[in-house]
């Protein structure tokens, strides 16, 4: 899909990956300064880091507000189907003429920024520039060290789960990671954070204790967990029962009560009962656990009775998640489960195999559109496990072996690529 946004910002600053530029967030602190520092004049902000979880987070909080009548914006990462979808102003997404021009005084002002770092000087232009009731802001990578780091005074800092991904920028260890995500909690900020392994929580207590953050974890300040077919949040002074999540699978259950956590405790604003409800029960994040079910690129599963899902987890704590998802599908409905893998080359692939192939029946390889995993290497994988790993020349070849299969439920995941592959095949 051609995508003249993200074109232009490739032209103005490089390519977003492999530029080789210095990560320096003071190159950017004086680009937004002669800018007029719009960072530091926004609507209050929940600035969200994490390994997984931090955009579907985002899009509960976004859609609990917009159920109170009140505007967000978001910058988000990565995108399916264009850079666009990385910039909503206002609740909705930015236009190309808009994106068009913020970018070139953007690039006025700092010809040495990163395309990521434009990318967010770009949002929070817009950001100051139009109106809104909350600003959600995620990390691209990391949190230290990340471009939206400027922000300086949060009105909460969110931290999702932490496992292991980009582990050649974060460190080997889950300790290593959350000291980078942890360089978001900004002192007198409340810091709402998901239920951690104990080598990331440590981390995450000793930071916020160090800075003087108050800390809301989930599990001991608060809770969420589903209960009789709905969702209930709690906290000391508040308790919200509420309809299950729109997305699917545990961990969107985790992901919504990590949203209105932040919402209760950022106190940012003022929200009703009805609006967390809402929110909750009607929250669209494509690319996650999102069912196909009306182009011809999925009829040829449908037709057999089939299911198509799509979800762009990429690491192993995703794909622990997807694997527990397709269990507890199958569990109610029956059916074989088939993955159809698709992996960058900088990913773990032994990880993301070991973790998918335990809900699922068969798994198909199949290449990206760039800098993929060798087919050979996850199908030798395959021989590791004990399992049969197939490969598949492209995506629609996979999806003609997978029908062969009686009622086969695909999901198709490993790479946001690969997905948005997918979405746009179905959309056609």
């Amino acid at each position: 899909m051609d995508d003249p946004v993200q074109k232009r910002f490739t032209e103005l600053f490089g390519p977003e990956f492999g530029h080789g530029k210095p990560f320096d967030l003071n190159t950017l602190r004086n680009a937004l300064e002669a800018l007029g520092s719009p960072h530091l004049n926004l609507p209050p902000v929940i600035h969200v880091a994490g390994t997984n979880g931090k955009g579907s987070t985002i899009a509960f909080m976004s859609a609990i507000v917009e159920a109170a009548d009140l505007k967000v914006h978001a910058f988000t990462k990565p995108h399916l189907l264009q850079i666009n979808e990385r910039f909503v102003v206002s609740s909705r997404f930015a236009d190309d003429l808009t994106l068009f021009a913020i970018a070139e005084d953007v690039a006025r002002v700092g010809t040495q920024l990163t395309q990521f770092d434009a990318q967010v000087a770009t949002a929070f232009q817009l950001f100051h520039e139009y109106h809104a009731s909350l600003a959600l802001v995620e990390t691209g990578m990391g949190g230290r060290d990340d471009s939206t780091n400027v922000i300086e005074g949060p009105a909460a800092s969110v931290i999702t789960p932490i496992g292991l991904d980009h582990q050649d920028a974060l460190g080997a260890t889950l300790a290593e990671i959350a000291s980078h995500k942890t360089g978001i909690l900004k002192s007198a900020a409340p810091a709402i954070v998901a239920r951690q392994a104990p080598e990331a929580m440590a981390v995450i207590e000793a930071r916020a204790e160090e800075i003087g953050a108050p800390l809301f974890r989930c599990g001991v300040e608060w809770d969420a967990y589903a209960s009789h077919g709905r969702l209930v949040v709690q906290t000391e002074t508040r308790a919200l029962d509420l309809p299950l999540p729109s997305l699917q699978g545990q961990h969107q259950i985790d992901n919504a009560g990590l949203a209105c956590a932040a919402l209760l405790f950022s106190n940012a604003v003022q929200l009703e009962d009805a609006a967390f409800a809402a929110g909750v029960a009607n929250a669209q994040w494509p690319g996650r656990l999102q069912p196909l079910t009306r182009g011809a690129f999925s009829a040829l599963v449908r037709d057999l009775g089939g299911e198509v899902w799509v979800d762009g987890g990429h690491n192993a704590h995703a794909a622990h998640a997807l694997a527990r998802a397709l269990t507890q599908m199958k569990a109610r409905r029956g059916g074989v489960n088939i993955a159809i893998v698709g992996l960058r080359k900088r990913k773990d692939a032994h990880s993301f195999i070991t973790a998918i192939a335990a809900g699922a029946d068969h798994i198909i390889t199949v290449p990206l559109a760039e800098d993929h995993t060798s087919l050979d290497e996850m199908a030798a994988l395959g021989d590791q496990l004990g399992r049969d790993v197939a490969t598949a020349a492209s995506l629609r070849e996979a999806m003609q072996n997978a029908a062969q299969l009686p009622a086969p439920r695909l999901l198709i995941c490993g790479s946001f690529l690969l997905a948005a592959e997918a979405l746009a095949a179905e959309n056609a």
